[in-house]
C-alpha cells in the first residue's frame, strides 16, 4: 500500500482533528443519483494495473468488480452471465450493514450504547442455560463476536454445523438464546451469524420497524439505494447473518459513506465515532499465523495495510482504503487470498494527483472489461444420440433432491423441464422449464419464483451432457452430468460447495 500521508500541520484546524482516523473530507461528487465516472489515470491510478485485477477476477471466479477513488468509478466488470442492474447476495457483508444500522440506532437515541445486557432486550422469553457468563453478555460482544455463546460456523471450508441448526430451528432467535455459553463473554472471538441474528432482533425491537424498513429509511434510501432485497427468518426478522441483496454499485457507496466518516451530503448518516471504531479494531481473528485480521463492529481489518472490509462468503466485499481514498465492492463465487487481491489495488494507485493521460491502457481496461461480460460462441456439433433422447420424459428413482422426473428438448430452440416436489415429504409437484444454451453461452430465462437462472450444456462424450445451471443474483452453480444407455440415465449432481449426488431414472417414452 501507499505510504501513510505526512502529518498535519499543527495549525489544523479543530474540526479536522476530531474526524475519525482514516476519514476523509469530501472534494468528489456525492454519487446519490449516479456514479461519476473517470478514468483511472485522471484519479492517480494506472489503468494496465486495473486490467491485471479485473484479469484477477476472471481468474478467481468474480461476478462484478467497482472501483472507485475521490468518488469516481475508475473501473467496472461484470462477469458473464451476472450483468449490471443485478442484484448479488451479500452473504455475510450483510453484518457490516446491520452492524452501520446499529450506529445509526444509537445516534438516534433509539439503542443506549452498546454495553447493555443483550438478556435484558428478551426479557419477555423464557432462555435456558443462563448463567452469570450468560447475563454479562452485552451488544458489544455481539457486535465483536466474542459472545461466549457455543457456536461452530468457521471461517474455513469445515462444516458450519450451529449455522445449519439454526437454519433448520422453526425459531432462530430462540434457538441462539438458548445456547450453552462455552467461555466467558469477551474472552476470544469466535464467528456466529447467531450473533447477528440476536442485533436485527434487537434493532427491531429497539426501532419498532422491520430492520429493512428502517435499513430503508435511515441508510439506502439518503445514499440513493433502491431495489435491495432482505430475507427474512421464519418469524419475519430480517437475517441478520447474511440474506441482503444490494447491486455492486450501492454496494460501492456503502464504502464511500465509511471513508467519509459516516458523512453524506453534508449529513451525519452514521455517527463519526462508530466509523472509528471499525478503523481501530482490536479483537484478534486468529485465522492465520502471518497475517493480522482484527475483527470490529463486523467489520474485518488489515491493520498492517489499513484496508476496512465488510466481507462475505466467497468474497462478496466492500473495502475501504481511506489512505488512498479507494473504495472497491466485488462480488463472487470463491474465496481467493485477500493479500493478491490488494497487491493488485496497491500496484494500481500511483498518485495522489491525476497522471499523464495513458489511451492505451485505457481501451486495454475496456477491453478486458468487455471480454469478461460475454462469452465465447462455440460450433459444437450434436452426436447422433441426440435426437433419440430430446423430447422423453426420465422419471427418475426417490432421491434426496426431490427431483421428481426431466425432460429435454434439443432442436432449434434447445431448453429443458424439471418436475420436483416441493417439499421434503409433499407429494405436491412444481415444474421448471429454462432456455438451454448448447452454443457456449448461458441462456438466460425469465425470473422463476423470483430467483433468475440460466443454463448452458455441452457434450462430453457421444453418450453424456453435462449441464450447469447459475443463479447469478445468487452466486449459485449446480452441474448435472447425465450418461445415456438405452432408455436409462445415469445422472450425477455437484452443488456449489462441490457435494456430489447419484440418481438414476429411466424413461418409457
Amino acid at each position: 500500500m501507499r505510504q501513510p500521508a505526512k502529518l498535519w500541520p499543527a495549525f489544523i484546524t479543530a474540526t479536522a482533528l476530531c474526524m475519525p482516523l482514516g476519514a476523509q473530507t469530501h472534494s468528489g461528487p456525492w454519487p446519490t443519483q449516479q456514479w461519476a465516472t473517470a478514468t483511472p489515470e485522471e484519479q492517480g491510478m494506472d489503468s494496465h494495473g486495473l486490467a491485471a485485477l479485473v484479469d484477477f477476477g476472471a481468474a478467481n471466479e468474480m461476478d462484478s468488480l467497482v472501483v472507485t477513488r475521490h468518488g469516481r468509478i475508475v473501473a467496472e466488470a461484470y462477469y458473464a452471465p451476472f450483468k449490471p442492474g443485478m442484484r448479488h447476495r451479500l452473504n455475510s457483508a450483510t453484518k457490516g450493514v446491520v452492524a452501520t444500522l446499529t450506529g445509526i440506532a444509537i445516534q438516534q437515541g433509539k439503542l443506549a450504547g452498546t454495553e447493555r445486557p443483550v438478556l435484558e432486550f428478551f426479557a419477555d422469553r423464557t432462555v435456558a442455560h443462563v448463567d452469570d457468563r450468560k447475563k454479562a453478555m452485552t451488544l458489544q460482544h455481539l457486535l465483536d463476536m466474542t459472545s461466549g455463546l457455543d457456536w461452530k460456523e468457521p471461517l474455513t471450508d469445515q462444516r458450519p454445523d450451529s449455522l445449519f441448526e439454526m437454519l433448520r430451528s422453526p425459531n432462530w432467535v430462540q434457538f441462539v438464546l438458548d445456547r450453552p455459553m462455552a467461555q466467558a463473554p469477551g474472552a476470544a472471538f469466535n464467528y456466529s451469524s447467531g450473533n447477528s441474528q440476536l442485533l436485527t432482533a434487537i434493532l427491531a425491537r429497539q426501532t419498532g420497524m422491520a430492520v429493512p424498513d428502517f435499513a430503508a429509511q435511515q441508510l439506502f434510501r439518503p445514499l440513493g439505494i433502491s431495489g435491495e432485497q432482505w430475507r427474512k427468518d421464519p418469524q419475519g426478522i430480517a437475517t441478520g447473518g447474511f440474506g441482503l441483496y444490494l447491486q455492486t454499485r450501492d454496494m460501492a457507496k456503502l464504502g464511500y459513506l465509511y471513508l467519509h466518516g459516516g458523512e453524506w451530503e453534508g449529513k451525519q448518516i452514521v455517527p463519526r465515532s462508530w466509523v472509528d471504531r471499525v478503523y481501530q479494531a482490536k479483537v484478534p481473528m486468529m485465522l492465520s499465523a502471518t497475517t493480522d485480521l482484527r475483527y470490529g463492529d463486523q467489520w474485518w481489518t488489515l491493520p498492517a495495510r489499513k484496508a476496512y472490509m465488510a466481507v462475505g462468503y466467497h468474497r462478496q466485499i466492500i473495502l475501504v482504503l481511506p489512505q488512498s481514498g479507494v473504495v472497491l465492492a466485488l462480488t463472487g463465487r470463491k474465496n481467493y487470498p485477500l493479500d493478491q487481491m490488494l497487491d493488485l489495488v496497491d500496484a494500481a494507485v500511483k498518485s495522489d494527483k491525476a497522471l499523464a493521460p495513458n489511451p492505451d491502457g485505457v481501451a486495454l481496461l475496456a477491453q478486458r472489461a468487455k471480454e469478461v461480460a460475454s462469452e465465447k460462441l462455440l460450433a459444437a456439433a450434436a452426436p447422433a444420440l441426440a435426437p433419440s433422447i430430446s423430447g422423453k420424459t426420465y422419471r427418475l428413482a426417490p432421491n434426496n433432491l426431490g427431483v421428481r422426473e426431466f425432460t429435454l428438448r434439443l432442436g432449434a430452440a434447445p431448453s429443458y423441464e424439471i418436475v420436483s416436489f416441493v417439499a421434503r415429504g409433499s407429494s405436491d409437484t412444481k415444474k421448471v422449464s429454462l432456455p438451454l444454451g448448447l452454443n457456449g453461452q448461458f441462456a438466460p430465462a425469465g425470473a422463476t419464483d423470483g430467483a433468475v437462472f440460466v443454463s448452458k450444456a455441452s457434450w462430453t462424450e457421444l453418450d453424456t451432457l453435462s449441464v450447469l445451471v447459475r443463479q447469478p443474483e445468487e452466486a449459485e452453480t449446480v452441474r448435472y452430468v447425465l450418461k445415456f444407455t438405452g432408455n436409462k440415465v445415469a445422472l450425477t449432481h455437484v452443488n456449489a460447495f462441490g457435494f456430489q449426488q447419484n440418481l438414476t431414472g429411466e424413461t418409457s417414452d
